[in-house]
């Protein structure tokens, strides 16, 4: 199966994994926000950015945005693409941003800001090197073992295991911490959670090895779960609410059909829908 998946990693993540953090904690990250409220799938079309879009976005409680990014190493041309989007993500809605970047274990240092002068980036970061992945596993594998509930925090890192300290290839981490969610008793807990293992995966995973993990998901005819109907009709949806607001916000129809895969005759049918309700 192709790895069409990475197309609707925001729409797995919206519509399995958003309601797992509503009520999670970033603190024992070091990380102090107030409680998340929604996922926020947003795309910012510029001509002469090719990388247009973040990791993802969390509306917060207090109307600010939490802006996550993965990264398996550091460059810091990334803090100025990161510091980039914050200020289109800005100019676009007028919302304080909160971003916090997510190091894999890969890194073990990276600064803490950006500083140009006039303008300071300081995103807040987070080292999986700090973090023991082979411990976590155990105390996870045993919690389940035993059909204990799991709590946010448990969630967090059974998600963002793979980027941890830890023996194994991350690849192979990714799999794992399918395989152990898969054994998680609250079933919609249980989906959620291999939903979002799967999606956060595409983050870090290469084609090839998101390919692989294709193949665990096929095993327990979990692939067909989030390629088939119920995703894809939360894709077209999502994609079609995202292209009204872009006709609104007056981005052209090419900028569009790039940034969406629609058809360039849909998309003028439904601008030219919008002008008629707007003219009446």
């Amino acid at each position: 199966m192709d790895v069409k998946i990475s197309r609707r990693v925001n729409d797995i993540i919206q519509k399995y994994a958003s309601g797992l953090f509503k009520d999670a904690t970033l603190e024992f990250y070091g990380i102090k926000t107030v409680k998340i409220k929604e996922f926020i799938n947003i795309e910012l079309p510029v001509i002469e950015v090719s990388e247009s879009s973040a990791d993802f976005a969390f509306l917060l409680e207090d109307d600010t945005y939490l802006h996550f990014e993965f990264q398996t190493a550091y460059s810091k041309y990334d803090l100025v693409r990161f510091a980039h989007y914050n200020l289109r993500l800005y100019e676009r809605d007028g919302r304080k941003i909160h971003s916090v970047i997510i190091y894999s274990a890969d890194v073990k240092k990276a600064p803490d800001d950006l500083n140009i002068g006039s303008l300071i980036y300081t995103p807040d970061k987070i080292m999986m090197v700090d973090y023991d992945g082979d411990n976590v596993y155990h105390e996870l594998n045993a919690k389940i073992k035993a059909g204990s509930e799991l709590t946010d925090l448990d969630i967090l890192n059974l998600i963002l295991l793979p980027l941890m300290k830890n023996n194994t290839p991350r690849d192979e981490l990714a799999a794992t911490s399918i395989k152990l969610a898969q054994n998680i008793p609250d079933p919609a807990k249980r989906t959620a959670c291999i939903a979002a293992a799967f999606a956060f995966a595409s983050k870090y995973l290469d084609k090839h090895q998101m390919e692989k993990l294709m193949e665990v998901l096929k095993m327990v005819d979990w692939a067909t779960m989030l390629v088939g109907d119920a995703v894809d009709n939360a894709v077209e949806k999502n994609t079609i609410e995202i292209t009204t607001k872009m006709l609104k916000e007056g981005i052209g129809i090419s900028s569009i059909v790039a940034c969406t895969g629609l058809e360039e005759s849909f998309i003028r049918k439904l601008k030219a829908e919008l002008d008629e309700k707007e003219s009446a």
